[in-house]
């Protein structure tokens, strides 16, 4: 049996800030793999990190430059804090960065947080970049993490993670299938931010979807956002920053109605959607992660599309930090040269073994 020790580190669209995860993986001589998250935590980004973070598509290229540096700099320290929080060490950092471009129709997907800076100053093995390879195979670069999904959280029919964006990823006909389904903390957020200007500044997510429980459906801008293109679309697919820029936001834009009801709608918008990706085989249960599983306004609304199928919550740990777990895991894999990209997910040529690998202890 072999046993490693890998740190993941995961910043997601919402900017809720970086997730810091302490994975131990296992491979027993079935070359079955067992894992578990010692310890994890959020480090909220500051103020002047949200700001640059969510700005810098819009900077001119020597911003971006020096940004990526920084914010490898900014991983390096939160690793080593943690390190000394929890008194532990990792065998490997596998970070996935933080997106600030996505399209990978055009050739592209690009995260910042520098990974030979982030070696240097851990003096540890660093993965990262793990979206590159397979957008120049012609694929997606996203999602990546069905793999993890496959070899981990086997025993669930679907899985599906509610972030800045909701992912699905099951099988189908033997092969892994995975594609977003639609916006969710990403825009929620977005909407609760017009309305907590002055009430609440230091909150930036709609708790237990108390507040958007409180809106009313509006049914012609519902039917307006389940008819976008997108959603008929064969996977794979993803989604983005500009598409939500782009396509979405304008849609939204275009009703002038209470933000409380823009909220409402767009939580059934997304129960809907959901539940149309769950129709594609029969299912008995159905893993629900990522910070969406915290709205219970938007479960009761998942749970009522589905005629109460089983859905599964599970402990805190895996809620939150399954996607630094998972990149734990695909950077397990690159180190050990297996495969962590599936084709069959992203639409690229073939299936690929992606990130870059720096050793900074060398």
């Amino acid at each position: 049996m072999s046993a490693y020790s890998i740190i993941g580190l995961m910043s997601g669209t919402s900017l809720d800030g970086l997730d810091v995860a302490l994975c131990k993986f296992n491979n027993d001589l079935e070359n079955k793999w067992q894992y578990e998250i010692k310890y994890a935590k959020t480090y909220p980004y500051n103020a002047q990190w949200q700001k640059a973070l969510a700005s810098l598509h819009n900077k001119d290229a020597l911003t971006f430059v020096q940004t990526d540096v920084k914010y490898g700099a900014l991983l390096a320290d939160l690793v080593k804090m943690f390190c000394v929080e929890f008194n532990c060490d990792a065998d490997i950092i596998a970070s996935h960065g933080h997106t600030i471009f996505h399209n990978p129709a055009m050739g592209y997907s690009t995260q910042i947080g520098n990974g030979a800076t982030l070696a240097a100053l851990t003096n540890k093995v660093v993965v990262a970049d793990f979206r590159s390879l397979d957008v120049a195979l012609g694929g997606q670069g996203a999602p990546l993490v069905p793999i993890g999904d496959k070899l981990l959280f086997s025993e669930f029919d679907f899985c599906i993670n509610l972030g800045g964006f909701a992912n699905i990823s099951f099988d189908l006909n033997n092969e892994r299938v995975a594609y977003d389904i639609c916006p969710v903390n990403i825009i929620l957020n977005r909407i609760y931010a017009e309305i907590n200007v002055f009430e609440k500044p230091h909150q930036n997510f709609d708790e237990g979807g108390k507040l958007a429980s409180t809106g009313m459906l509006n049914r012609l801008l519902y039917d307006d956002l389940n008819e976008l293109p997108y959603y008929n679309l064969s996977f794979p697919k993803s989604l983005g920053r500009e598409w939500l820029e782009t396509v979405f936001l304008p849609k939204l834009n275009n009703y002038d109605i209470p933000l409380v009801d823009k909220m409402n709608t767009v939580t059934h918008h997304i129960a809907f959607q959901i539940s149309q990706a769950l129709k594609m085989k029969p299912q008995k249960n159905v893993l629900i992660t990522g910070g969406g599983a915290y709205n219970n306004h938007l479960i009761s609304c998942i749970e009522k599309q589905l005629n109460n199928k089983q859905i599964i919550i599970p402990d805190l740990k895996t809620i939150e930090y399954k996607e630094a777990l998972i990149f734990a895991f695909l950077g397990l894999l690159r180190y050990l040269e297996r495969t962590n990209c599936l084709c069959s997910v992203t639409g690229s040529k073939r299936n690929s073994c992606s990130g870059t690998i720096y050793v900074g202890n060398k």
